[in-house]
């Protein structure tokens, strides 16, 4: 493992909830702040179609990469607690946005699964529970994971999201930094970390070349404005810093009569498998009964152009994936725009793509592999006038 590269957020976090810890009651002055900010599926280049003042008053006057590169498989939660660990994702084991057994051939949804502790807690110790053990206060406000508890310890403040939780309200996402802010005023916390679900939502519903995808960027931005009026009133600009950034970016599916879409059902007997995740954007894994792997395997290697298809021990290894033990035999990845479909095509707008060396470039929809190039920018007491920095990994 690259540990320079993988923790090189990491290490961001840590230089402003780490330094000496300092007993919350004994009156002596203490470091500062951190409020980590994601904004699901914001591609790297979304503010630069849409007028975004706040974004870009923001990188003026903090740090902004040009992009960073998410890990592989680039969906919600996976990229989401490869920033919270600093590890790859065939480490800490969130390897899918579902979590699922295998015995039981029980599949639980992204909501679900966030209250599901046995999926996050593998051994790696969030951001969270590092703070906690120095003896910072954090916080965990819908962002993955935060929910779970890490070798018996919850994190401090943890909001799940609600099951028919609005993504897109625009008076819910201040109430949301308001009541962020009364965290770090009113009862001292350290670290907060801060998800909210758009552009994503908007990508998979509408496309993200769309007007609706440059609205909600719109409000990112208005959101971000707001943001910046609160610290003020709030006396934080002194002690608080800010990262704002994302999981994976996202791009447009490509679709039949223009392409030949990917349908396994035209290559092989769902009957001779024991279980799959597939119809979920642009990878899946499946597991055959164990008298037809190979036959499976061998049916699906060349079945497709777009279709890349991988046994377990042979996936390719920048990936960082493969290794961890709920990862199934068989992998499949499609090419940028192409969607794994099982007997149908589920997916109708956009999904994130897979590139063949596995790197995110920025974008992310319902395929999620390695098109994901994503945002980032800093703010805060630690930084300086506006530095624009080379790109960076996850």
């Amino acid at each position: 493992m690259n540990i320079q590269k993988v923790l090189a957020l990491n290490a961001i976090l840590l230089t402003a909830v780490g330094g000496h810890p300092v007993a919350h009651n004994d009156g002596k002055a203490k470091g500062h702040k951190l409020l980590l900010i994601s904004f699901d599926g914001f591609r790297w280049d979304y503010d630069q179609d849409v007028e975004t003042p706040n974004l870009d008053n923001l990188a003026k006057e903090g740090v902004k990469a040009k992009y960073i590169t998410p890990p592989f498989v680039t969906m919600t939660s996976p990229s989401h607690f490869t920033t919270i660990t600093g590890r790859w994702i065939e480490d800490h084991g969130v390897i899918h946005n579902m979590m699922f057994n295998t015995d039981t051939l029980r599949k639980y949804s992204y909501k679900e699964t966030q209250n599901k502790t046995e999926w996050w807690d593998n051994g790696v110790l969030p951001l969270w529970i590092t703070a906690q053990n120095q003896g910072k206060k954090a916080a965990s406000f819908h962002y993955p994971g935060g929910g779970g508890n890490f070798s018996g310890q919850p994190v401090s403040r943890s909001l799940v999201e609600a099951f028919g939780h609005p993504d897109s309200n625009e008076t819910e996402w201040r109430e949301n930094i308001d009541i962020v802010m009364n965290w770090f005023t009113k009862e001292d916390f350290d670290f907060v970390t801060l998800y909210y679900g758009e552009p994503d939502n908007t990508g998979h519903k509408f496309g993200p070349e769309t007007k609706e995808r440059k609205e909600i960027v719109r409000q990112i931005d208005r959101t971000v404005g707001y943001l910046l009026e609160v610290i003020e009133k709030h006396h934080l600009k002194d002690i608080l810093n800010v990262i704002i950034t994302s999981d994976h970016g996202m791009t447009t599916v490509k679709k039949s009569p223009e392409v030949e879409e990917i349908l396994l059902a035209n290559y092989i007997k769902f009957a001779d498998l024991k279980f799959d995740i597939i119809d979920y954007g642009g990878f899946g894994m499946i597991l055959p009964k164990p008298e037809k792997e190979e036959e499976v395997y061998q049916a699906l290697k060349n079945a497709h152009p777009h279709l890349k298809v991988f046994r377990k021990e042979e996936f390719p290894e920048h990936f960082h994936y493969a290794k961890h033990g709920r990862v199934l035999p068989i992998l499949l990845y499609g090419d940028l725009g192409y969607s794994v479909n099982g007997g149908v095509t589920v997916c109708t707008c956009a999904c994130a793509k897979s590139s063949e060396n596995g790197i995110a470039h920025n974008v992310g929809l319902v395929s999620y592999l390695g098109s994901a190039k994503l945002e980032l920018e800093l703010l805060g007491t630690d930084q300086h006038a506006y530095i624009c920095i080379i790109p960076v990994e996850q």
